[in-house]
C-alpha cells in the first residue's frame, strides 16, 4: 500500500531538485560577474542536494515518478551548464575546462538519453537505473568541476588538473560503453 509521502509531488527531495535547477541561472551569473568564491559556493551547494535528495527520498519514504525523472534531469540540467560555461575560453578564467572533456560529457549523456528512448520505443523498457560505473562517472565529473571552481578562486593553476580531466574522460566513455552492453543485452533478451 502506497502511502501519503509516495504520492505527494511537492515533497522535500523533489523540492531539492528543483533546487538544484534554480541555482544554475545564479552560478552563471556569478561566473559571469567574476565572482569565483560565490560560484564555488553556489555549485557545491547545488551538487550537494544531489546527494541529499537521494537520502531524503529513502529515508522520508518519499519517492515519486517525478522524482526518479526530476533528479537526474536536475544532475544533467547542472552539468551540461556548468561544464559548457567553464570551457568558454572568451571567459577568461584562469582554469578552464578543456572542450574536448565538455564534448565528451554532453554526448554521453546525450547518447544514453537517446538510447533509453529507443529501447523504451522498441521494447517498452521503463526502469533505467544508473549503475555504479554511471554513479562513479557522475561523481568524477562533479568533482573535476568542483576543482576548477576552487583552484579558479584561489586563483591557482596546479599541473595536475590535466590528470583529473583525462580521468575523467576515461570514466565517461567506459561509462557510455557499460550502458551500451546493458541496452544490447536488454534488446537480445526481448527478442528471444
Amino acid at each position: 500500500m502506497n502511502s501519503p509521502n509516495r504520492k505527494r509531488i511537492i515533497n522535500i527531495p523533489n523540492l531539492l531538485s528543483i533546487s538544484r535547477i534554480l541555482l544554475i541561472p545564479v552560478f552563471l551569473y556569478m561566473i559571469l560577474d567574476r565572482n569565483y568564491i560565490g560560484a564555488l559556493i553556489v555549485f557545491f551547494i547545488a551538487a550537494s542536494t544531489d546527494m541529499l535528495d537521494g537520502m531524503a527520498a529513502r529515508l522520508l519514504n518519499q519517492k515519486t515518478k517525478l522524482g526518479v525523472l526530476l533528479d537526474p534531469a536536475s544532475d544533467k540540467a547542472l552539468i551540461l551548464a556548468v561544464y559548457t560555461i567553464l570551457s568558454i575560453s572568451s571567459i577568461d578564467l584562469l582554469n578552464t575546462i578543456p572542450s574536448w572533456l565538455t564534448i565528451a560529457v554532453i554526448s554521453r549523456d546525450l547518447y544514453i538519453v537517446t538510447g533509453a528512448f529507443i529501447l523504451f520505443k522498441l521494447i517498452g523498457q521503463k526502469s533505467f537505473s544508473p549503475t555504479s560505473l554511471g554513479k562513479y562517472c557522475t561523481f568524477l565529473q562533479m568533482g573535476a568541476l568542483l576543482f576548477v571552481l576552487l583552484f579558479n578562486a584561489l586563483a591557482s593553476k596546479p599541473g595536475f588538473l590535466i590528470w583529473l580531466y583525462l580521468l575523467t574522460l576515461i570514466l565517461t566513455v567506459l561509462s557510455g560503453l557499460q550502458y551500451t552492453y546493458i541496452g544490447i543485452t536488454w534488446f537480445k533478451e526481448y527478442k528471444s
